[in-house]
């Protein structure tokens, strides 16, 4: 699903137009980004959490010569870990 069929399908299921409804998603998304860049969690309880973790830095094989060794930097990224509710569903 794209982010274009997400806001169709949000605007059918609330009745919004799809102007609103692109807005709302939007508005979400920049939430969220947001919570994150400031070290937050976000949590919907039972659908799930959105959250960073460090990755510490390490060596890893460049795809196009095996033989070289390239750095890759420490990094903080995102995660999102699924609530019952969301792994029942999909169940």
């Amino acid at each position: 699903m794209t982010k274009q069929e997400f806001v169709d399908a949000v605007a059918h299921k609330t009745g919004m137009t799809k102007r609103d409804a692109g807005t709302a998603v939007d508005a979400f998304l920049d939430v969220v980004e947001g919570a994150l860049k400031a070290g937050e969690t976000v949590t919907f309880t039972g659908f799930g959490k959105f959250h960073t973790t460090r990755r510490k830095e390490r060596e890893g094989v460049n795809p196009r010569n095996p033989s070289q060794k390239v750095h890759i930097p420490a990094a903080n990224v995102p995660k999102f870990s699924a609530g019952s509710q969301l792994k029942k569903a999909v169940n």
